[in-house]
C-alpha cells in the first residue's frame, strides 16, 4: 500500500484525520533522513473495504473470536493453561484460520518487549524510558527506536505491540510519567506518532494508549476526571490526535479512569464521538486489561475486551453474540467491531505477513540504537565552571549511591524490559498480591561504576552505597571529585507522593557537597524532582531510566565522549505548591491498586482537571507567573549557541542558529506562541534539532500546526482574528524578542 515519509507527516501539522490539509498552511522543513514511511489514512480506508469483505464471510459464532482475549500468564493461583498458540505475554486473541486471520499475540511495550518475569526464558533490548525519548526531541530517533522494537517483537512471534504511550504529564508525580513523552501535545504527538510508524514498519500493529486523560496511577481504576471538552481537545486529546495522524496505529487502547463519569473503555464521548466520528479513526479500540465494566461498553465504542479474565466477567463472547442476534442494529455493531480489528490487521500487513517465533535479531545493532537513544535523552542541567567533562587530572573519584555498582534503574510495571541475564538487582516493594513480582525496583545490567573505572584506569575510583551520609561525606572530603547517583523509582499502579528524592538521598547529597564542592549528581528519575542541594553541587545530569546501555551513556556524558543535547520534556517545579494540585488526589485515602483488581463501584475519587484545563506544565507556569526550578525545553551543552533573526507569517517560521563555542554540538530550535492581542498565551508551535560545527550558522524553518494557534469552538477549530506574538526560546522561560503577526479569522472542522 502507498506510504509516505514518516517525518514529513510528523511535521505536517495540518494533516487531519479523514480530511485534507488546511488550505494556506505549509509543511515544516526537516533535516531528518527519509526512511520507510507511515501508513496514511487512505491506507486505512482501503483496508476497511478488505475487512468488510472478510466479515461478510464469517459464520455467526466466528464473530466473537476477535472481540475478546485472554492474558496467557500464570498470574493467579490455579490460572488456566494458556491457549494453544499463545506466547507467555500480555495477551492472546484466537484467529480464524479458514479466513486467513492469524492469532493475535500481544506483548507489552513501549521501551522493548516486556520481560514478564522471565517466563519465556528470553530477553530483549531494553530501550530508555519514554520520557528519555521525549527529552531527545528527535523524531528520527523515535522512528528508529520503534522500528527496532518492532523487529524484535516480530522475531519473537508477536504481531501486536502495546506501545505508544501518549498521555500528557499533567502531574510529575504520576507513577507512569516515565512511560510517557512530555507535558506538551505537539512534542508528544510528533514523537509518539513517529515511534508508532517505526513499530508498524515491521508489519505488526502498534497501539496508542491510554485513551485518554489517564493522569494518575494511585486510584486509577476509580478516579473520575473532570474536564471540559474545550480543554481536553486543546491538550491531551490533541496529543493523541497528532500521534494518530502521523502513525495511524492499528489499535487504540482505552484507559482505566473515568472521564466526566464515563469509564474510559465505555465512554461514548471518547470512543464514539471524538475518536470514531470526529477523527474518523478506522482501527479498533482494545480495552486495557481489566478495564471493561460491562457489555454496554460495546455499544459505546469498545471493540475488543482484552485480558478478559481480569474483568468481572467475559462480556464480549456469547453474551455479545446473543445480544446482537436479538437486534439487527447491534449485529451491525458486532460486524463493525470485527471490521475494525481486521482493518488494523490488514493496513499494517499482519494479514499478509504472518509472524513466526525464532526470527533473527541483530543484537549488536539494536544495542547501538539503545545507546544512541540513551545519549540523546541525557539532559545537562548544571555545569558550574565547566567542571564537566570530567577533568583529566582528577586522580581520585568517589562514586556514591544509586546501586551504581550493580546497574542502572528502570521503571516498574508491565513495561519492564531486560536484556540477556535478566535484572542485575531487584528490590521488592511488597510481598503480597498477584502482581507483587512486577512491583519491584529493578536494575538493568551494566554498572556505571565499572564504566567510570574503565575510563580512568590510572585513577583511584572508590564506591560507597550511600546508606550513611556521614560515611560518604568523610570519604568525599579526601577525593578530587565525587559522582553521586540519585534515584527516584516510579512504577505502574503507584504514584509518588512528593518530588523529594526518597530514602534520605537529599540529605546525603547535601552532606557530600558540603564536604566536597566538586560534586556531580547523576539523576535516574522517572520525572521531575526537587533539588534542595542544587546551589551546593557543581553539576547535575538527568539520565532518566536510560535502558541497557545506560552505564555507557552516562559515563560517556561525564567524560565528554559526546556532547549532551537533551532538553527537558517536562517542567521541574520548585515545589509542589506550584502545581495545580498540591496533593495527589486519593494518595492518602487509596492504597495502591494492584494490576487486575476488580473495580469496587462504591469507591469514589475525583480529580478536577478544569483547574488547569489545557494549561499544563510550562503553560500553567506562564499563566500563573511561576518560575520553574528548570523549565520545559531546558538543557545545557559543552558548547554555546546563539539563535535569532526570527521571521514568521503565522503559519511557519525561520530563524538562524550559530554555534558560538569551541566544540561541535546539537541544539534545539524552539518557537513559541507567546501572546494573542497582547495577552499571554504560551504554546510550543515548532521545534527542530540542529547540529553545528564551531562557528557554523544554519537557517532553520519550521511549520506550525494551526490547532496550536486556535481554540476548540465545540464543533471544530477557530483562529480568532488578532495580533499573534511569537518568540524563539532557549526554553519555555528564556525567550527572545517577540515578533508579531496579524492573522485573519479562520475556522475548520477535524
Amino acid at each position: 500500500m502507498a506510504r509516505r515519509d514518516v517525518l514529513s507527516i510528523a511535521l505536517a501539522g495540518t494533516v487531519l484525520i479523514g480530511a485534507g490539509s488546511l488550505p494556506g498552511t505549509a509543511h515544516a522543513q526537516t533535516s531528518a533522513s527519509s526512511q520507510a514511511g507511515a501508513l496514511t489514512h487512505e491506507d486505512m480506508l482501503a483496508a476497511r473495504q478488505r475487512a468488510e469483505a472478510i466479515v461478510a464471510q464469517m459464520e455467526p459464532q466466528e464473530k466473537t473470536h476477535l472481540t475478546w482475549g485472554v492474558m496467557p500468564l500464570p498470574i493467579r493461583p490455579n490460572s488456566p493453561p494458556p491457549p494453544e498458540g499463545a506466547i507467555p505475554a500480555a495477551g492472546f486473541v484466537p484467529g480464524i484460520a479458514r479466513l486467513g486471520i492469524p492469532n493475535l499475540t500481544e506483548t507489552d511495550g513501549p521501551a522493548g518487549i516486556s520481560y514478564v518475569q522471565g517466563l519465556r526464558g528470553d530477553f530483549a533490548t531494553a530501550m530508555p524510558s519514554g520520557i528519555a525519548l521525549g527529552a531527545s526531541f528527535d523524531r528520527d530517533l523515535a522512528y528508529e527506536q520503534g522500528r527496532t522494537i518492532g523487529q524484535e517483537a516480530r522475531a519473537k512471534g508477536f504481531n501486536v505491540l502495546l506501545a505508544g504511550g501518549a498521555n500528557l504529564a499533567r502531574d510529575p508525580r504520576n507513577g507512569r510519567t516515565f512511560e510517557y513523552i512530555a507535558e506538551d501535545p505537539l512534542l508528544t504527538g510528533q514523537v509518539i506518532g513517529a515511534n508508532i510508524a517505526g513499530v508498524q514498519s515491521n508489519h505488526i500493529v502498534s497501539t496508542i494508549k491510554h485513551f485518554a486523560l489517564n493522569g494518575q496511577e494511585t486510584g486509577r481504576r476509580f478516579v473520575d476526571v473532570k474536564i471540559s471538552d474545550k480543554a481536553a481537545r486543546e491538550s491531551d486529546l490533541l496529543a493523541f490526535q497528532i500521534g494518530i495522524e502521523i502513525g495511524q496505529p492499528g489499535s487504540v487502547m482505552c484507559a482505566y479512569n473515568k472521564v466526566n463519569t464515563e469509564r474510559g473503555c465505555a465512554s461514548e464521548y471518547l470512543l464514539n464521538k471524538v475518536l470514531k466520528t470526529d477523527w474518523n479513526y478506522q482501527g479498533w479500540v482494545m480495552s486495557d486489561w481489566g478495564a471493561v465494566p460491562g457489555l454496554y461498553a460495546a455499544w459505546n465504542g469498545l471493540d475488543q475486551q482484552s485480558g478478559a479474565g481480569l474483568d468481572p466477567d467475559v462480556f464480549f463472547d456469547d453474551t455479545l453474540l446473543n445480544a446482537a442476534k436479538a437486534d439487527p442494529a447491534r449485529m451491525d455493531r458486532l460486524d463493525d467491531m470485527n471490521a475494525r480489528v481486521l482493518t488494523g490487521l490488514a493496513a499494517t500487513g499482519v494479514l499478509d505477513h504472518p509472524v513466526k517465533p525464532g526470527g533473527a535479531i541483530d543484537w549488536k545493532a539494536h544495542a547501538d540504537v539503545a545507546l544512541r537513544s540513551a545519549q540523546a535523552g541525557i539532559v545537562l542541567l548544571k555545569n558550574a565552571d565547566d567542571i564537566l567533562p570530567l577533568a583529566s587530572d582528577a586522580k581520585s573519584i568517589l562514586v556514591v549511591g544509586g546501586n551504581a555498582d550493580f546497574g542502572v534503574l528502570s521503571g516498574g510495571g508491565s513495561s519492564q524490559v531486560h536484556g540477556e541475564g535478566g535484572p542485575a538487582f531487584m528490590r521488592p516493594l511488597m510481598n503480597s498480591g498477584a502482581f507483587a513480582s512486577m512491583t519491584t525496583e529493578q536494575y538493568q545490567r551494566g554498572a556505571p561504576l565499572e564504566a567510570i573505572r574503565k575510563r580512568k584506569p590510572g585513577a583511584v575510583v572508590r564506591y560507597r552505597p550511600g546508606r550513611y551520609a556521614s560515611d560518604a561525606a568523610a570519604l568525599a572530603a579526601q577525593m578530587d571529585m565525587v559522582i553521586v547517583f540519585a534515584n527516584q523509582w516510579m512504577a505502574e499502579g503507584i504514584d509518588v507522593s512528593d518530588l523529594g528524592l526518597p530514602e534520605g538521598q537529599d540529605a546525603m547529597i547535601a552532606a557530600i557537597a558540603k564536604a566536597n564542592p566538586r560534586t556531580v549528581v547523576v539523576l535516574q528519575t522517572g520525572g521531575a524532582v526537587n533539588m534542595p542541594w542544587l546551589d551546593d553541587v557543581a553539576a547535575v545530569i538527568e539520565a532518566w531510566y536510560p535502558g541497557q546501555e545506560g552505564d555507557e551513556a552516562i559515563a560517556g556524558a561525564l567524560f565528554g565522549e559526546f556532547n549532551p543535547s537533551g532538553r527537558l520534556p517536562i517542567t521541574f517545579p520548585r515545589t509542589t505548591a506550584q502545581l495545580p494540585r498540591e496533593d495527589v488526589p486519593g494518595m492518602i485515602e487509596f492504597d495502591p491498586i494492584a494490576f487486575g483488581s476488580t473495580v469496587d463501584p462504591s469507591l469514589k475519587l475525583e480529580t478536577d482537571y478544569n483547574i488547569e484545563g489545557a494549561e499544563i506544565g510550562y503553560r500553567w507556569n506562564a499563566k500563573e507567573g511561576h518560575k520553574a526550578l528548570f523549565p520545559f525545553g531546558y538543557g545545557l551543552s559543552y558548547t554555546t549557541f546563539r539563535s535569532g533573526d526570527l521571521k514568521t507569517d503565522g503559519t511557519s517560521a525561520s530563524f538562524a542558529v550559530t554555534n558560538t563555542g569551541a566544540r561541535a554540538g546539537r541544539t534545539l530550535g524552539q518557537v513559541y506562541l507567546v501572546s494573542r492581542d497582547g495577552k499571554p498565551r504560551q504554546r510550543l508551535v515548532g521545534f527542530e534539532r540542529v547540529t553545528l560545527r564551531p562557528g557554523e550558522t544554519k537557517r532553520v524553518q519550521v511549520s506550525f500546526d494551526p490547532r496550536l494557534l486556535a481554540e476548540w469552538n465545540g464543533a471544530g477549530w477557530t483562529i480568532p482574528a488578532g495580533t499573534y506574538g511569537f518568540a524563539l526560546g532557549e526554553n519555555a522561560e528564556d525567550l527572545g524578542a517577540t515578533v508579531t503577526v496579524r492573522l485573519k479569522a479562520r475556522s475548520w472542522k477535524d
